[in-house]
């Protein structure tokens, strides 16, 4: 069979592949783009896009439920159409994902490519019945939910954050094995929904990534809304109970026993089935790619995008993956990995704005510190939302005034986090933040005051 040639082969139309593919077409290169499911990867079929069109429900529904809070009446009891409120997360999803497919036809100088890739050398891949050859090949391909072999897994139906986009009846009683960032957004979700909700966690508290204060707080604003959360699970085990499912977490603790169950313990990336050995493309002890810090794989022609490089894992360092590789391909703008800050949203209600170290972090590098912190009891305009859980730190070098970190768990949190974010790229000190005015009545505008109250981190 004689290969088809083109100056660049994308495997993966996740974020950063048909980005990529615009700039090299408009560069006047021919490009191969080979995806293997639905074009827009996790983000647009089964991550962002529909989970958070689901959290907009969700909160549709919360509120409605405060109505009489705000001094409104409702004229009966607050329901929910679970069908109703699939549609619309599956309207919002193929809109996008139609579009971008739209998007990709009109390059002209694109092809696109369904099937699975697979490697037959360092410039050689095979997708079905074609084989693409090219001198640069960029790998794109995402990942996927982890599923650990706990005892009794195999056994039980279970769902994850993939297959939980399918369903379309709603839990009697959801069991969420995990206690994260994917995790803990269904939970509330589905809590919101009507569901009973359990959640079970092997670490001795939620979300370990952040400080314990956050962590503290996240675990309030669940078991407010009538969750139950259990931490600490050291002996995990699934088996089914009729009809329903027995989540074991503890020796002498009776199981949770629920309709449903998603598992939401980690991520792995979609490394496994490429023929990576064949191209000579190095991968690490995980199966993610390794790549230096301009994406490059050990192969020279072949780099790596997005979660299947293990250099960040959501939606937002996929695309700055491209912008990465663009720079440096096509404008002679050598920009790298290591320049970006760490940034992420946890999106319960109310929401998680991170960026930057942790309390924990700072202590560890044995950095001199200063933090301010402020309740949302402290800040009017979420008093006057009436939505006064949660709270912001900022945390700064106390010998030279850089900005360290900062979370804003709040109304708002995932937008008002960028005040402080932008400041860092800026490399601005703490005082610029100091003598800023910002916009009344607002959460951000809290974020100069607290600034201002900075005392030594002990």
């Amino acid at each position: 069979m004689t290969a088809r040639s083109f100056d660049a082969i994308i495997i993966g139309a996740g974020q950063a592949g048909p980005s990529l593919a615009g700039r090299l077409d408009t560069a006047g290169m021919s490009v191969a783009l080979i995806e293997r499911k639905f074009v827009g990867g996790t983000c647009i079929n089964t991550g962002c896009m529909p989970t958070k069109t689901m959290v907009a429900s969700a909160y549709a529904a919360h509120l409605a439920r405060r109505a009489a809070d705000y001094g409104v009446a409702l004229s009966g009891p607050v329901g929910v159409d679970f069908k109703r409120i699939k549609a619309r997360k599956d309207k919002v999803t193929n809109d996008a994902r139609a579009n971008l497919e739209s998007w990709i036809a009109g390059m002209k100088g694109c092809t696109l490519y369904r099937g699975h890739a697979r490697f037959e050398s360092a410039s050689t891949v095979r997708v079905g019945g074609h084989l693409l050859t090219a001198p640069k090949i960029f790998l794109n391909t995402g990942g996927r939910a982890s599923v650990p072999e706990l005892p009794g897994v195999k056994d039980i139906p279970y769902l994850t954050n993939s297959s939980m986009m399918d369903l379309d009846v709603l839990p009697s009683h959801l069991v969420v094995v995990g206690g994260s960032y994917i995790s803990l957004e269904f939970a509330q979700m589905f809590r919101r929904f009507g569901s009973k909700v359990t959640v079970i966690e092997k670490a001795p508290r939620l979300t370990v990534r952040e400080d314990e204060d956050v962590s503290a707080a996240i675990l309030s604003i669940l078991e407010n809304e009538g969750i139950t959360v259990h931490v600490g699970a050291d002996d995990i085990g699934f088996a089914r109970q009729g009809n329903d499912i027995a989540v074991s977490f503890g020796a002498g603790k009776p199981p949770a026993v629920g309709s449903h169950v998603l598992l939401a313990l980690g991520r792995k990336p979609n490394t496994d089935d490429l023929g990576l050995d064949k191209a000579g493309i190095e991968i690490d002890k995980r199966g993610y790619i390794v790549v230096d810090d301009q994406l490059r794989t050990s192969v020279p022609g072949i780099w790596a995008m997005g979660d299947c490089n293990g250099r960040g894992a959501f939606t937002h360092t996929s695309y700055n993956d491209y912008e990465i590789v663009a720079a440096n391909l096509l404008d002679n703008d050598p920009r790298k990995v290591s320049d970006r800050i760490d940034a992420y949203a946890l999106y319960i209600d109310p929401p998680l704005g991170r960026c930057g170290m942790t309390e924990a972090a700072v202590r560890k590098a044995g950095r001199r510190a200063v933090v301010g912190q402020r309740p949302m009891t402290r800040v009017g305009r979420a008093i006057e939302k009436g939505e006064t859980q949660g709270f912001m730190k900022i945390l700064a070098d106390a010998d030279t005034g850089e900005i360290l970190g900062c979370s804003v768990l709040g109304p708002g949190g995932d937008e008002a986090i960028h005040c402080v974010l932008d400041l860092m790229y800026a490399k601005a000190p703490i005082s610029t933040l100091v003598r800023a005015m910002h916009i009344h009545p607002n959460v951000s505008e809290l974020l100069p005051t607290i600034a201002q109250e900075l005392k030594p981190l002990v």
